[in-house]
């Protein structure tokens, strides 16, 4: 491989790079976006068993927002209540709906820059190529390394093509995590959504029977 990538010339090297950092975000974040970090199943059950006679003191509000994504959603809207108990129920949803688009720049941190490198990796490769075909074709006219043998020609251009296939090996894994990424977030922030929404209606209920 390394003698493949000597062969290649220096294009290849930021492909190299390119793959690199491909595979530290997507290591990155399957590190980050796991369930248990994001959305713990039983958390929203918990917090409105917690919360179903009266507001959580502010340290148990602190515990709730160090616990996950969908935890700190939760507990902004308790903040609130705790900081302004007379506020309204709107103050309430958009105190979540703020910490909810904290989480959301959180949860697709990185992610633009993998989809960067799925769309350039293909034309590094590209470049490489072709500048790798005009130093092939200009030393074939001079008559110079090449000196017109056809397998020597057959062999350089081979040896350029290697730019292609491997921005292609770079781009290809990285569209597919991008993509899978991807619908993992946006599937997150739907259910971050949904317990939003039921957890104001609960906190609505709850100061009404209050």
């Amino acid at each position: 491989m390394f003698s493949i990538i000597q062969a290649a010339g220096w294009p290849i090297w930021p492909l190299v790079a390119c793959s690199i950092l491909a595979m530290a975000l997507v290591i990155e974040r399957f590190l980050s976006l796991k369930t248990s970090k994001i959305v713990p199943p039983k958390l929203l059950n918990e917090v409105l068993t917690v919360s179903q006679t009266s507001i959580p003191a502010p340290g148990i509000v602190n515990q709730l927002a160090q616990n996950s994504s969908l935890g700190e959603v939760l507990a902004s809207g308790l903040r609130v209540l705790n900081t302004h108990p007379k506020c309204s129920d709107e103050d309430v949803r958009a105190a979540m709906e703020s910490a909810g688009r904290a989480v959301a720049h959180k949860l697709e941190k990185y992610l633009s820059a993998l989809a960067t490198i799925a769309s350039a990796a293909p034309l590094l490769g590209l470049l490489g190529t072709v500048i790798g075909m005009i130093d092939i074709f200009g030393s074939q006219g001079n008559g110079g390394g090449m000196g017109g043998n056809p397998a020597q020609l057959a062999h350089g251009i081979s040896v350029a093509l290697y730019n292609t296939a491997f921005g292609l090996i770079v781009a290809i894994p990285s569209l597919i995590f991008w993509r899978y990424f991807r619908a993992r977030v946006d599937e997150y922030l739907m259910t971050l959504e949904l317990a939003a929404d039921q957890f104001a209606r609960h906190l609505n209920a709850v100061r009404k029977r209050g």
